[in-house]
């Protein structure tokens, strides 16, 4: 108050004239969250250097966080085999159709339940959370996809898990936390349901349909037990990740026949069930490792808000 009546200017606080007690704290909020970050990355660096070094080489141990024997045999390995890439290109077709369709259902459905005056709110809403706590089990579910026809469909991928219970519970707490006087303002400029659903809450709702987007297709870019299931048989509808899951049994066979030749280069040019599970894991963690900053904070916010309001 004194140096604002004689026109001083207020003295700035730097860190120098810091107590010893938040220089004690600055060093160990530093010292944790360095040691957070190694243990964060080291195991990711750990298995690219895996994958980066030679198959043989890297049974010996002794491999942290960059290759002994740098090679590429490992990945060439992967690529090498004749389905991946349509396998791929069937991976990205059902992350993206999956995501899309399923955002957009839960958020139709969010926003329904989240209505007051929608008679059937609370029951449509007990009958879903009924679903997350009563699993008919793995025989039923088969018999259940045979009837509708999806064995050997692209749609089984769809289909099934079009609205998951979390996500629409995410989604429509969210929308109880947007203030009611915009969605009443759109009705008095007589905008019907559907014009107040696309106009006005999908563009409120962004940050929230953004996280409920990136869990989404994390699950259908790593999802294989449902082309095991029901498209094993087919072919033309094997994702990446069940392509690579064969890869990975193939691989124990191919190192221990390599194994058993009399000729040492052809051993020293095996692969190993560590290496191809190291190269698995870079070759279909590297599109979500790329996607996420750019839905990063989308994430974030969309996590806070639809978690704790409703």
């Amino acid at each position: 108050m004194a140096n604002l009546a004689t026109g001083a200017a207020p003295k700035k606080f730097t860190r120098r004239n810091a107590s010893i007690g938040d220089r004690i704290f600055d060093t160990l909020n530093i010292t944790f969250l360095c040691l957070l970050m190694i243990v964060t990355l080291y195991p990711f660096l750990n298995t690219l250097a895996l994958s980066l070094n030679r198959a043989m080489d890297s049974i010996r141990g002794g491999i942290y966080i960059w290759p002994r024997d740098l090679s590429i045999e490992n990945y060439k390995f992967v690529f090498s085999q004749s389905t991946i890439f349509h396998a791929t290109l069937i991976s990205i077709l059902r992350l993206v159709i999956g995501s899309i369709t399923t955002v957009f259902c839960s958020a139709m459905v969010a926003y329904t339940i989240s209505r007051q005056d929608f008679v059937l709110r609370k029951f449509i809403t007990i009958a879903f959370v009924l679903t997350a706590y009563i699993n008919p089990g793995l025989i039923p579910n088969y018999l259940n996809i045979r009837d509708l026809g999806l064995i050997d469909s692209f749609w089984v991928y769809i289909w099934p898990g079009l609205i998951g219970v979390f996500n629409l519970i995410l989604i429509r707490s969210f929308i109880d936390g947007l203030p009611e006087s915009i969605l009443e303002s759109g009705r008095i400029d007589g905008a019907g349901e559907f014009r107040t659903f696309f106009n006005i809450v999908l563009p409120l709702c962004l940050p929230v349909l953004a996280t409920v987007a990136l869990f989404t297709a994390v699950y259908q870019w790593n999802s294989w037990l449902d082309v095991f299931l029901y498209n094993s048989s087919n072919i033309n509808l094997s994702t990446l990740q069940y392509e690579l899951q064969k890869i990975l049994q193939n691989s124990s066979a191919s190192s221990s026949a390599a194994s058993a030749f009399s000729n040492p280069d052809a051993a020293a040019n095996a692969v190993t069930p560590l290496a191809v599970r190291s190269t698995m894991t870079i070759v279909a963690s590297v599109p979500m490792i790329v996607m996420y900053p750019f839905l990063q904070k989308y994430f974030v916010k969309g996590m806070m808000v639809g978690g704790v309001k409703g």
